[in-house]
């Protein structure tokens, strides 16, 4: 008798374990609260997405990219958005971080005079780029316009800001043109600016094949190593969660248009079509292959600078991990 319940006991306690639910495995995430992984985390909570994966996400909310970044090299998160420029500087300098697609939206060239429709008509006039001389999207553009013979930094008076402070120089009329980041480049398209040169057509007059991948997730390869099917889950849930952005009115409405509740419709209008075109559509291998060229592009216009040590995008800056893309 006392075998038999034993033996019940055990098979019991096997039964239990069978059909209880796996624990939610953790990923912690560091980001800027105002960025579109806010958007796609807030509909993966309304979703209920997050238990679905059987994932448990933990969202520090940062005031910057840069204190993103000191967080994911000192090991205070498990992935941050950024760039797959800095992964590659930061492998060159032997940190093996690495990358995998977010976003593919970038910004354009925005102005409401009729005369600008490309780089030459940038020649003498005051031009706004948001970020550093070291931004990307300048360095490309700065390389598009050195291809057709034009070199802005003579040619034209460029002045240097935050992004809002440049689209305000631009509302104000204080300039003639503004390169901007894609969500600034949307306030100033709804509020009548036209987009006289696209950044997407500066990528493939460099060699680009397509819309290459702007951002993405961020995070040190032994963590992939140990994490692939967390991994995998979390990208394959985000995935959802754009689609859900991209078709469901309540996605966007009563999630995402909350969040955006300072912009009129117009403006909400604007911010959901760049949002869902820069949705990453290609397998891996395809942007890494373009991130490769405008690497060498970037590299011949910013230099040490930019780059650093690395003469050539590591094999590694891309992760392999997650093959299933695109979704």
């Amino acid at each position: 008798m006392r075998s038999f319940i034993v033996a019940l006991a055990v098979g019991l306690a096997a039964l239990f374990l069978a059909v209880a639910p796996a624990q939610a495995e953790k990923l912690r995430i560091a980001l800027q609260k105002t960025g579109t992984l806010g958007w796609e985390l807030a509909v993966i909570k309304a979703f209920g997405l997050g238990k679905e994966a059987k994932l448990d996400i933990d969202v520090t909310e940062l005031a910057s990219t840069d204190a993103g970044k000191i967080a994911i090299q000192g090991g205070g998160t498990d992935l941050i958005l950024s760039d797959w420029l800095w992964v590659a500087r930061q492998r060159a300098q032997g940190q093996k971080l690495t990358f995998y697609p977010h976003s593919c939206a970038i910004g354009a060239v925005m102005t409401k005079n009729p005369e600008i429709k490309n780089v030459s008509d940038l020649a003498g006039k005051t031009l706004g780029v948001a970020g550093g001389p070291l931004d990307k999207s300048w360095l490309m553009l700065k390389a598009y316009a050195l291809k057709d013979g034009v070199d802005l930094d003579k040619s034209a008076t460029v002045l240097y800001g935050a992004p809002p402070l440049i689209a305000e120089k631009a509302l104000q009329g204080e300039i003639d043109a503004a390169l901007e980041f894609w969500n600034f480049a949307a306030d100033l398209e709804a509020q009548g600016f036209a987009r006289a040169i696209e950044l997407t057509d500066v990528e493939k007059a460099l060699g680009a094949k397509g819309c290459v991948v702007v951002t993405g997730y961020v995070f040190d390869e032994g963590f992939a190593a140990r994490n692939k099917d967390p991994l995998a889950r979390f990208f394959a849930m985000t995935s959802k969660a754009k689609r859900l952005i991209a078709t469901s009115d309540r996605a966007w409405g009563a999630v995402i248009a909350q969040r955006l509740a300072s912009k009129d419709a117009r403006t909400l209008d604007v911010y959901r079509k760049r949002y869902v075109a820069g949705a990453p559509q290609r397998p891996i291998a395809e942007e890494e292959a373009d991130a490769r060229t405008l690497y060498g592009a970037l590299a011949a216009v910013g230099g040490e600078k930019l780059i650093g040590p690395g003469k050539t995008l590591d094999p590694g800056t891309f992760y392999k991990g997650a093959e299933d893309r695109p979704n």
